[in-house]
């Protein structure tokens, strides 16, 4: 008996390639790019002659020219006699704070009101979905007038109380209990912004280890944090609770939270709260009824059932709607500008105005916002494919 072997189909040569890269209509499409290379080129053409004709030199010289404003919230230590691209970090990392805990604190409401409004007392589940009907229906610039307004409506330090014992609501802004660090370069804000950034591409990292099970990564992550803290330790830095209190006309201690900043915060945290409690609901209903049966019929309790059976399958629904709130948060911050708040936008604005090289500060601003959400959206699709369905594709 003799086999007979054929050869293989021939891999296409490199011309062919080329051809079907092009598609079926080469000459159209290069005819395309010509037509939007021309008209990229004429735009450009024009910009830099009435740049010229106006006496502005187009180019990113301006960045190291002293801005001769002050900033009035800045994580790092900033003077009118600093340059440009110092202000437009401060104002990165203003924007980052705000979206940082506004996504944390965003997340861990919104997963509350959304089981919550899923629970059997009917008063509860009333009052979440009117209160997820109101936020999401009214624009969040309104809502932001509402907080800064508010904001600066609380008494003064002497006439504020304390909440719970240890936070004040004045109107020059929101006194809450903080860990204070002694003998760091930087403020703690900005400590922990390095650090979740730090962590993040940890955990971003060690997801492609895929022998790795999930606890050992998050044994590794925490080991790495424990790590940075007794670095930081053996450097001289000390960790104290620092209580805010009433002295003198003034509260003295703990972390004061700017009116703009904490009217801001309120707001994002407040409207993207109700967005993924909507979310998290859908999620948690579409889990077929039968995980809920088989899970009782296993002697588990309702907290065990959610936290062990529901939530991991809900992950799969929640996490690529969760992404997007993320992102819309992050851009959604850029309108700190309306209440005062000196966020990136704020200070690229400034910073256009003072200089007239709007063209470039606009560049500055389109491109560090489209690197933050292309970091946080690799993040989260990297998370998602560890909580998708094996065998599916998102």
């Amino acid at each position: 008996m003799s086999i007979i072997v054929t050869p293989g189909p021939r891999r296409p040569g490199i011309s062919r390639r080329i051809l079907m890269w092009w598609g079926d209509r080469p000459v159209a499409q290069l005819a395309i790019i010509a037509s939007l290379v021309t008209f990229l080129v004429f735009l450009g053409i024009n910009v830099t002659t009435t740049m010229a004709r106006i006496g502005i030199s187009p180019g990113f010289d301006f960045l190291w020219r002293s801005t001769n404003f002050e900033i009035g919230e800045s994580s790092i230590p900033f003077t009118a006699n600093d340059p440009y691209f110092r202000a437009m970090l401060v104002g990165l990392i203003n924007t980052l704070k705000v979206s940082l805990f506004g996504c944390v604190l965003a997340t861990v409401l919104g997963v509350l009101i959304g089981v919550a409004g899923l629970s059997g007392n009917l008063l509860l589940a009333f009052l979440v979905r009117w209160y997820v009907e109101l936020i999401r229906n009214t624009p969040l610039l309104l809502q932001l007038f509402f907080w800064i307004s508010l904001s600066k409506a609380f008494p003064a330090p002497r006439q504020a109380g304390a909440l719970l014992g240890s936070i004040y609501l004045t109107n020059r802004g929101v006194y809450i209990p903080t860990v204070s660090i002694e003998g760091l370069a930087i403020s703690w804000p900005l400590f922990l912004v390095i650090l979740a950034f730090a962590v993040g591409l940890l955990f971003f990292a060690l997801s492609h280890l895929k022998k790795l099970s999930a606890r050992t990564q998050a044994m590794g992550a925490l080991a790495i944090l424990g790590a940075a803290i007794a670095i930081l330790h053996a450097q001289g830095a000390t960790f104290t609770f620092d209580m805010p209190a009433l002295a003198g006309f003034n509260i003295r201690g703990g972390y004061n939270l700017t009116p703009e900043f904490a009217a801001l915060l309120t707001g994002l945290v407040v409207k993207f709260s109700a967005a993924i409690a909507e979310i998290v609901r859908a999620g948690i209903q579409s889990v077929n009824q039968g995980q809920w049966e088989a899970a009782r019929a296993l002697g588990l309790h309702g907290g065990q059932i959610m936290r062990l059976i529901v939530l991991p399958q809900a992950l799969r629904v929640i996490t690529p709607l969760t992404t997007s709130s993320y992102l819309d948060l992050i851009k959604d911050s850029s309108l700190a500008v309306a209440i005062g708040y000196p966020d990136l936008v704020s200070i690229v604005n400034t910073t256009a105005n003072t200089t007239g090289q709007s063209l470039e500060a606009l560049m500055i601003l389109i491109g560090t916002y489209l690197g933050i959400n292309l970091i946080v959206s690799a993040l989260m699709n990297q998370y998602n494919k560890r909580v998708a369905l094996k065998g599916t594709t998102r």
